[in-house]
């Protein structure tokens, strides 16, 4: 059971979302806002399906701008509706008239509510509308900022109020019988005002009294520092050298060394067999 307060769009993505698949007459999302033509003779609206319930529940919205009169004759609507499916021609609804400069609180049955509310409207007064049932009643409230309401209508709840569970449609639209298009629009539906959409202007600004700025000072500060104890360094020294090494050596007989032959020869006589013959004389 979707409670009509669960309809949220804040219309930021200038694409008309799916919750609105019944919309008609060539609406759009224009600069943040759903926009809806208000063509002589013709009917434009945003419309949800027809999915939601109202019992124990709210819609509320902004209306910045309201379809201007534009030489029309009788009415330039800009009107906030909840429709029940399939009863035609019966709805709560809000409707502001340009040409007439009025503002209605309405309970339609058959298009018409011979007992609706009706104030002088103002756009700054009535920018927020809102629509809740409670306690056994319906109420209409007024806002200018969307966050204090000013009560403006209270009803016992009709029967179909309760009784249409999930057949319930949100209906934006705007009708002119006569005079020039413009066309009417509507903003952040269950969207509070703080998240609104936020705009950017040039504004000259004067000062109201002179302002005074105290200084505050950064010192940087140089110190001298001294050790507690003596620190000594030993050095250690690393040297390579490189040098030319010259070898020299000299030979010599001993003429006085003992005879180291390892055959001793003797001298004697000879004996017999033997013939002696040179050097032997």
């Amino acid at each position: 059971m979707p409670l009509i307060s669960t309809l949220v769009d804040a219309f930021q993505d200038n694409i008309i979302g799916p919750e609105w698949g019944n919309s008609y007459g060539g609406v759009s999302e224009t600069g943040g806002r759903a926009r809806i033509p208000c063509v002589a003779g013709s009917y434009a609206g945003y419309q949800t399906a027809k999915v939601y319930t109202l019992a124990g529940s709210s819609v509320y919205l902004q209306v910045p701008v309201a379809a201007a009169a534009a030489s029309a004759t009788v009415e330039a609507q800009t009107v906030f509706a909840i429709t029940p499916d399939p009863t035609q021609g019966t709805n709560l609804a809000i409707n502001i008239n340009t040409v007439a400069g009025t503002l209605r609180f309405e309970s339609n049955v058959a298009y018409t509510d011979g007992a609706a509310v009706s104030l002088t409207y103002s756009a700054v007064t009535h920018l927020w509308l809102r629509i809740r049932e409670t306690g056994g009643n319906v109420l209409w409230d007024t806002s200018t900022d969307g966050s204090s309401w000013t009560n403006r209508r209270t009803l016992a709840t009709p029967a179909w109020v309760t009784a249409a569970t999930n057949t319930l449609a949100l209906d934006l639209w705007s009708y002119r019988n006569s005079g020039s298009a413009n066309y009417a629009e509507f903003d952040n539906v269950n969207t509070p005002a703080s998240s609104a959409s936020v705009y950017f202007a040039s504004a000259a600004l004067t000062a109201d009294g002179a302002l005074t700025a105290a200084a505050t000072r950064s010192i940087v500060v140089s110190a001298a520092l001294t050790a507690e104890t003596a620190l000594d360094a030993a050095t250690v020294q690393t040297a390579m050298a490189s040098a030319a090494l010259a070898g020299g050596s000299e030979l010599g007989a001993k003429t006085d060394a003992v005879d180291t032959d390892d055959i001793t020869v003797q001298l004697s006589e000879p004996r017999g067999g033997w013939t002696v013959s040179q050097p032997w004389i």
